[in-house]
């Protein structure tokens, strides 16, 4: 049996602009009411497999009950604060496991909203890094053929200049160094050639 739509298409249609689509001719979208571990499910009663985990960050699925008890009783508390000057133990208490799950040289946590926030952080301090030591000549990235790394402008920067979704910033966005994309497999025997590969790029750079 077909479901009659409760959600207004028609106004989604003329008025909200998704990713990743044309806003004059955007692509169809899916109604949805709810999801529930990895599936989604549609006003018509059909049912999606979400295999890209909602874009990389719903790795335990949907409505985990231990993940919406956290939720729910982090929002009874406060939804948000900024972080600035400020703490609070829900924060603490997430930095000290992370602390105890790296390696014991990294002791610092830095919180970012977003992978692509994150990215443009990590390429600021590496930056900021060197500015600090009085070096100001170093200003590029050296960074993977094939890689992803996020939409905002740095982020975008280090990410593959040609095959991506990113082409078209190309003369728009600062030029990094772009290295061969690895080929060993995890588990499987390094290639040695790569690293004196990526050896040399360093040394030319």
């Amino acid at each position: 049996m077909i479901k009659k739509n409760t959600i207004d298409l028609d106004f989604d249609r003329e008025h909200i602009w998704h990713p990743y689509t044309s806003m004059t001719k955007p692509i169809p979208v899916y109604p949805v009411t709810h999801a529930n571990h990895n599936i989604i499910h549609l006003e018509t009663g059909e049912q999606l497999i979400d295999g890209m985990a909602s874009w990389w960050s719903a790795i335990h699925g949907y409505n985990h009950p231990v993940i919406n008890n956290a939720m729910i009783e982090q929002i009874n508390n406060m939804s948000h604060i900024m972080f600035g000057g400020i703490t609070h133990n829900s924060a603490v208490e997430l930095c000290k496991k992370i602390v105890n799950i790296t390696p014991p040289s990294l002791t610092k946590v830095f919180l970012a909203d977003s992978g692509s926030v994150s990215v443009e952080v990590a390429i600021k301090m590496a930056l900021q890094y060197w500015l600090s030591q009085g070096i100001t000549t170093k200003q590029k990235l050296m960074t993977p053929y094939k890689g992803y790394h996020g939409d905002t402008f740095a982020a975008m920067s280090v990410c593959d200049p040609v095959n991506s979704m990113h082409s078209l910033y190309s003369g728009f966005l600062p030029e990094h160094v772009f290295v061969p994309a690895p080929v060993s497999k995890f588990g499987s025997e390094f290639n040695q050639a790569e690293a004196q590969e990526l050896e040399a790029y360093f040394k030319a750079n």
